[in-house]
């Protein structure tokens, strides 16, 4: 039996989207222009809401917001550097790219749960939801980055024990978990089986949280007798609902296709989906769709229109 060379891959080469080399650069062009775009709705949201953090909505928002900004920032450089021939990174540095990409999209999907715990307590549980503090959701806050950064610990104790084989090419535009595990010789099954399991466990249960935040806001809207009073909740609903349905109809794409035997390539459309679209669509969501935020945004452009005048 042939003894395949096993070694210590001290870099990895990114080779983007093998199968399109003719369609490459423009689908990473236009990439290229939705970063500043979504990069400065983020940091206006942040703003805006700096000004005027009232709701305890607009506490997560502004995470959500930053957690967007810092996704879409982690992976558009490394478009960048296909585009420019500089396709090479270190073993560090590709580990920190999947570190930040696992720990920022964990963190989108437990923001979006709190957030809808948040409309939750608003809209069925007003009265307690007058006295909850900033403290309760600042825990809430640091737990989800907690569970987040462990999700990545686990599945760097799982690659320590594998070996590479002398290939570091990757087929993808970034590095992520599957992609490299194909690159080890050692059998990978565990590593692709916590992938499914642990993966679709936190996919799932915020999912079904969400889901039961939402069946009691339902009932307890159409309990109100006024339509205006309807209309007022749904519309409060309404913007987090798109963001809600929008993250996971692309990840559970990539979560699909990742479990499939799909080539690399295939998976790499839903993945800039979920990882530079929706991220560049969330705070124009929540400015045409919220009131609240609309109102937000004109207090800080009139406070700058004054400081301006001034």
């Amino acid at each position: 039996m042939k003894r395949e060379n096993h070694t210590r891959a001290s870099e990895f080469i990114l080779r983007g989207l093998s199968s399109w080399p003719e369609r490459q650069e423009l689908i990473f062009g236009r990439f290229l222009v939705m970063y500043p775009i979504g990069a400065a709705g983020n940091f206006l949201i942040i703003q805006a809401i700096g000004s005027d953090s009232h709701l305890h909505m607009f506490f997560f928002l502004s995470n959500l917001s930053l957690v967007d900004f810092c996704f879409i920032s982690t992976i558009v450089p490394m478009l960048v550097n296909i585009q420019v021939q500089i396709q090479s990174i270190s073993c560090g540095g590709c580990l920190a790219q999947i570190y930040f990409c696992i720990l920022l999209a964990n963190m989108d999907n437990f923001l979006l749960t709190a957030m809808a715990y948040d409309l939750y307590v608003a809209i069925c549980h007003p009265v307690y939801y007058s006295t909850m503090s900033l403290q309760i959701c600042a825990r809430m806050l640091g737990s989800s980055w907690l569970i987040a950064s462990f999700h990545f610990l686990l599945h760097t104790l799982l690659m320590a024990l594998l070996e590479f084989c002398a290939s570091n090419i990757i087929t993808y535009f970034f590095y992520d978990l599957v992609p490299l595990l194909q690159l080890y010789c050692s059998n990978t099954q565990l590593n692709q089986l916590m992938i499914l399991l642990v993966g679709g466990l936190i996919i799932l249960i915020p999912f079904l949280d969400i889901l039961v935040s939402y069946i009691h806001i339902v009932s307890a809207v159409l309990k109100v007798p006024f339509a205006w009073g309807k209309q007022k909740a749904f519309s409060t609903c309404g913007s987090h609902l798109t963001v809600v349905t929008l993250f996971y109809g692309t990840i559970t794409g990539v979560y699909l296709n990742s479990s499939s035997s799909c080539s690399a390539d295939k998976d790499s459309l839903p993945s800039m989906m979920y990882m530079v679209v929706t991220p560049m669509l969330n705070p124009f969501i929540y400015c045409l769709r919220n009131k609240d935020m609309k109102g937000a945004l004109r207090k800080l452009f009139g406070v700058k229109a004054l400081s301006c005048g001034l």
